[in-house]
């Protein structure tokens, strides 16, 4: 019996520990554990709720969009105005939100995974003329091999032709994302701290962003077409056993996302492009139903009891005896639920989602995957890169509704009580904020986001979040290079961003950042 312990878990967002148990070459126990705080329901109380949707877009580096959408759903049904957002206000969130997933997509793909199963040294004796391979190649041969490593040097299977083709992928990515960025700020403005606000978009459009907005969604899905989907199904048909590894707790829920009507007041009946729900393997979805949310704290350096969100505390205490994360553990009926691409893919295919299945039946036939298989490593993978393409192929639908030079938003006045809550999808899954308001200000606001769906510790009944039950059953062949672990976690895309801070849990400031 070995216990291994991967702290930090590298090429993901914020500070994630992973241990776990390995006996006869097979994970017995996990433990998944976010190692910083994180405070934003605390310093959020007291503020005039405006203040919400910008504070909130500070939460997470890589999908400030995603919070700012959830914060201002939140916002618009504590002000009552849920079903009054101008049509150029719903297009222009989709696609300010569209732009930003196509990012982070791409992102996770390439500069967070595809290390895991490209050997990038490969090319350090490629002579070629190819501009992407030199630049690489260049790093390897002066002995700067980061940011390619440290790693777990895994089962590389791509051959020398394969590999360059991913690394010359894995540049241009670079630029792509770039692109996305500017299709973000176009219609945004600056990412965080958006134009995005209560009762719409801040914006107009107009005929030059519209066109500025297509030319660069154009060189998004030429590469997403080109690049993205193509290395996705190479790497599948190069690692066909990871189709059936990291399986997860075979519990799936979305809230949906992207909203394709205007006027429906009830976030979870509002008609979008992907549906809410929950799932099984089974495909037997079932409504979602928001009461059903809590959040345990039993293992979380938290105080307090198993609360829905809107009734939701968070009071930390470091010396918890028994916890081993700053994350809580939201469930759903009681169960863990994964959250993200894949289970969005898995619910919108069991509503009948015609998009959805017309775009994964092809590709899931040519890979011989089992739709009722889909949860696995490379299922998550082929389900977020397949989403890039929907999405990426309806904003162009949306951009071409814009109505040029018509307002986007409406003047909202803050209630002086109030009650709201906002849900959207997150790149990475199912996100929501609850507020409650007391005299013009924030008496109290939760924030549930994916990864704390799916990294969460275990709860009060011992049931391990999805992350850990992923892991848990899974060979490792080396306990000194345990490749196959990170291989799991990743394809979670994990995101402990929002535990950022910056003092330590005795109260002492850490640093000071000066910006000039």
């Amino acid at each position: 019996m070995a216990k291994l312990v991967i702290d930090p878990v590298t090429r993901i967002e914020g500070h994630l520990r992973v241990e776990v148990v390995v006996e006869q070459g097979k994970v017995k126990e996990a433990r998944s554990s976010g190692t910083m705080f994180r405070g934003f329901e605390i310093f959020l109380k007291g503020r005039d709720p405006r203040d919400a949707q910008q504070i909130a877009q500070r939460t997470c580096g890589v999908c400030p969009m995603d919070h700012g959408i959830a914060a201002t759903h939140c916002l618009d049904s504590a002000f009552g105005v849920s079903n009054k957002i101008p049509k150029n206000g719903r297009l222009l969130r989709n696609l300010i939100l569209g732009a930003n997933y196509i990012q982070s997509h791409i992102l996770h793909f390439y500069h967070l995974v595809a290390l895991d199963f490209v050997d990038v040294t490969a090319v350090a004796d490629y002579d070629g003329a190819d501009v992407s391979l030199q630049t690489v190649r260049n790093f390897i041969g002066s002995g700067a091999l980061q940011p390619f490593v440290p790693r777990y040097e895994g089962d590389y299977r791509l051959n020398a032709e394969q590999n360059r083709a991913v690394v010359t992928s894995y540049v241009e990515a670079l630029r792509v994302r770039r692109i996305a960025h500017e299709m973000v700020a176009l219609f945004a403005g600056k990412m965080p701290h958006s134009c995005i606000v209560p009762g719409g978009v801040a914006v107009r459009p107009t005929e030059d962003k519209i066109a500025a907005f297509l030319w660069r969604l154009n060189e998004c899905r030429k590469f997403i077409d080109n690049y993205y989907l193509p290395d996705v199904v190479m790497l599948a048909e190069a690692y066909p056993d990871y189709q059936l590894v990291g399986r997860g707790c075979g519990n799936y829920l979305a809230y949906g996302v992207f909203e394709t009507t205007d006027g429906e007041t009830d976030l979870v009946k509002r008609p979008k492009l992907l549906n809410a729900g929950t799932t099984t393997r089974k495909l037997n979805l079932a409504p979602l139903d928001m009461s059903k949310i809590t959040e345990d704290v039993h293992s979380s350096w938290l105080d307090g009891e198993a609360r829905h969100p809107s009734e939701g505390m968070t009071v930390p205490n470091p010396k918890k005896e028994n916890a081993y994360s700053w994350l809580k553990s939201p469930r759903y009926n009681g169960q863990p639920h994964e959250v993200g691409p894949l289970a969005r893919f898995m619910v919108s295919y069991a509503a009948g989602n015609e998009k959805v299945r017309s775009i994964l039946e092809p590709y899931v036939e040519e890979l011989g995957i089992d739709l009722h298989d889909l949860p696995s490593v490379i299922g998550r993978h082929l389900a977020r890169a397949l989403e890039a393409k929907l999405i990426a192929d309806t904003l162009e639908e949306w951009l071409l509704q814009l109505e040029v030079d018509q307002p986007a938003a409406i003047p909202v006045s803050v209630p002086d009580s109030a009650e709201g809550f906002g849900i959207t999808e997150a790149s990475r899954g199912a996100l929501g904020h609850w507020l409650t308001i007391r005299n013009k200000k924030i008496e109290n606001y939760q924030l549930v986001v994916p990864t704390t769906w799916n990294a969460g510790p275990a709860d009060a009944k011992g049931t391990p979040g999805p992350i850990e039950q992923a892991l848990i059953g899974a060979r490792v062949k080396d306990v000194e290079n345990p490749f196959e672990v990170v291989r799991i976690i990743r394809s979670f895309d994990p995101c402990i961003a929002c535990a950022v801070h910056m003092v330590d849990a005795r109260g002492n400031r850490k640093n000071i950042i000066r910006v000039f």
